[in-house]
């Protein structure tokens, strides 16, 4: 117990809901930690385009029911979800039950995969609009990085990716570093 009371006296991004264990974790030991792991990456982007609308929290607070839902994310199985799999996630109580997000998330899994043979990897092209380097920058939710690679995304066919849900999916893969300076994790660059 004492771990959880330490863990809520340290500062923190605004954001963040120090009374939420689960978003307290994802802070300290996931949000903005750079990710280059397709999986990971695949499940953040997925995470994020049902947050449209709605508040990280609580996508995050369903990411286990998500998880269990979608297969645990596996991008080969998500890619041959049919009209059948379709309703079931409507049905799914567990998940944020929005028909146009769950056909989203299954017509950008095919982009995704369809990405990741094009560049050998979901991360080289993620990371190749930075020449692979980390973007230092706080208070913003939309810049020219994530309107440029939102268009890009949506020019190949994705849906749910306005600029506001990439910039907040490349602060959560690390490719903008946006603690606070408050925060305990802030790092300058």
């Amino acid at each position: 117990m004492k771990e959880n009371n330490d863990k809520q006296e340290l500062c923190r991004c605004k954001w963040c809901n120090l009374k939420n264990i689960k978003y307290l974790e994802y802070h300290d030991k996931e949000w903005g930690i750079p990710q280059y792991d397709d999986d990971r990456l695949f499940e953040l982007l997925i995470l994020e385009s049902f947050q449209a609308g709605l508040s990280w929290e609580c996508v995050l607070n369903k990411r286990d029911n998500f998880r269990k839902a979608f297969d645990q994310f596996d991008l080969e199985i998500i890619c041959n979800y049919d009209e059948k799999k379709v309703q079931e996630l409507m049905e799914d109580r567990g998940i944020i039950r929005n028909r146009q997000k769950i056909y989203a998330a299954v017509n950008n899994a095919k982009i995704f995969f369809l990405i990741k043979k094009e560049y050998g990897s979901f991360s080289n092209y993620i990371w190749h609009f930075t020449d692979f380097k980390i973007v230092y920058e706080i208070g913003q939710t939309s810049s020219e990085l994530s309107d440029r690679i939102s268009q890009d995304l949506k020019s190949r066919g994705m849906k749910f990716v306005g600029t506001t849900i990439i910039y907040a999916y490349l602060q959560a893969i690390g490719v903008i570093y946006s603690h606070d300076e408050e925060c305990f994790l802030y790092q300058g660059n």
